[in-house]
């Protein structure tokens, strides 16, 4: 028997919405491996859906706070995207649509938001509610940075992809 919510209809295996804020398309995915999905759960998916931009903004927050780590995820992702070298140079630097002064700040508040995997299976504190994929240039580069909230929404892990 499927799970009926008020904003996500019949909860099966897979729903998705293109959702628009700012100049940004986002995929917005919820994965659901369990029928009977708790409804509290499922409350919080839709609330985060309507704040995307304001979640958005907070995990920008949390990566401009993990420069100063030389090892964190965050770091490794913008070595890679920021190397001179790389083949996409031009691209990356076209995509910074800002310039601060400070290249790593600007390349991360110029990230683009491409897709928000939702699981309201995992509603347990340290669990992986929601994942949040970004990307610099996401038509030149396949390089990602991936950070998974938990349901209170706490940054739970960032990883780099590429």
């Amino acid at each position: 028997m499927a799970t009926e919510h008020d904003y996500f209809g019949i909860v099966g295996d897979y729903w998705s919405e293109m959702i628009e804020y700012a100049d940004q398309r986002v995929e917005v995915v919820l994965e659901a491996e369990d029928e009977m999905v708790a409804s509290a759960a499922l409350d919080a998916a839709a609330v985060l859906v309507g704040e995307l931009e304001l979640v958005d903004d907070e995990l920008r927050s949390a990566f401009v706070s993990q420069l100063d780590s030389g090892s964190t995820p965050v770091m490794r992702f913008l070595d890679v995207l920021l190397d001179p070298e790389l083949e996409q140079a031009e691209e990356i630097d076209a995509a910074i649509g800002r310039d601060s002064g400070d290249r790593q700040v600007d390349a991360l508040r110029s990230l683009s938001l491409l897709r928000v995997d939702l699981r309201p299976e995992a509603d347990g504190p340290g669990e992986p509610f929601a994942e949040f994929e970004y990307a610099l240039a996401p038509d030149d580069s396949d390089e990602r940075l991936i950070a998974a909230i938990d349901i209170g929404r706490e940054v739970v892990d960032v990883r780099f992809e590429g």
